[in-house]
């Protein structure tokens, strides 16, 4: 039932953009040869249904994001399926937004939080095992731990989530629990075992004391 909005909800998942950035993406901003997206501003809609340009939440805010072969996958997918027949909407000089509503006009941040809490009430109507309340920001978060967990650098982190305080990032590696501190230590100790078996095929001799002299 959902499944026009896979795409979106797979990226949101996996680059850890904010739902307003992605919003304000255009054709122009998705550089499928290079796979790179650039992010240097981000869509807004307010009260009275005006629509605006910002730049991005901080300077760090504005970064060009790589793409992984799944995300590629994912922005070709909805290049190729983006209809052709509305209209193009100008806003603040901007135009070719990914997403339009019958009106022609550019999708914002309330159209995404409206479809993942609906794919949820749905899912959960259905199935027992439920799904606890997912919104684009949450999409975020997810993202932010899971590379923190699988032990990205905390800079390349904090450069991927356009963060401009490392705090932000760090607080993210505090929310680990103790398997993750375990699975940590196992994974540095197979390292370990693993470079002894490497010097040992290379014929290395260990360092011992007696090696050293006080000079």
């Amino acid at each position: 039932m959902y499944c026009k909005y896979y795409e979106v909800f797979y990226i949101l998942f996996h680059t850890g953009l904010r739902i307003s950035e992605f919003c304000g993406l255009t054709i122009k901003d998705i550089d499928l040869k290079n796979r790179i997206i650039n992010i240097d501003h981000q869509l807004q809609r307010i009260g009275s249904m005006e629509y605006h340009i910002e730049s991005t939440k901080t300077n760090a805010g504005t970064r060009k994001l790589p793409m992984t072969e799944d995300v590629f996958r994912m922005f070709r997918a909805i290049l190729e399926d983006r209809p052709t027949d509305f209209p193009e909407i100008m806003v603040d000089g901007y135009v070719g937004f990914l997403f339009r509503d019958k009106n022609g006009m550019p999708e914002v941040a309330l159209h995404w939080e409206h479809r993942l809490k609906n794919a949820v009430n749905r899912y959960n109507s259905i199935f027992r095992v439920q799904l606890p309340k997912i919104t684009p920001h949450i999409c975020r978060h997810t993202y932010c731990s899971n590379q923190a967990k699988a032990g990205m650098n905390p800079k390349t982190l904090q450069y991927l989530m356009g963060h401009s305080d490392i705090g932000v990032t760090m607080n993210t590696y505090t929310h680990l629990s103790l398997d993750d501190a375990k699975n940590e230590m196992i994974r540095m100790e197979e390292l370990e075992q693993a470079r002894k078996e490497v010097d040992k095929a290379e014929d290395k001799k260990p360092m011992k004391q007696n090696m050293f002299k006080v000079v």
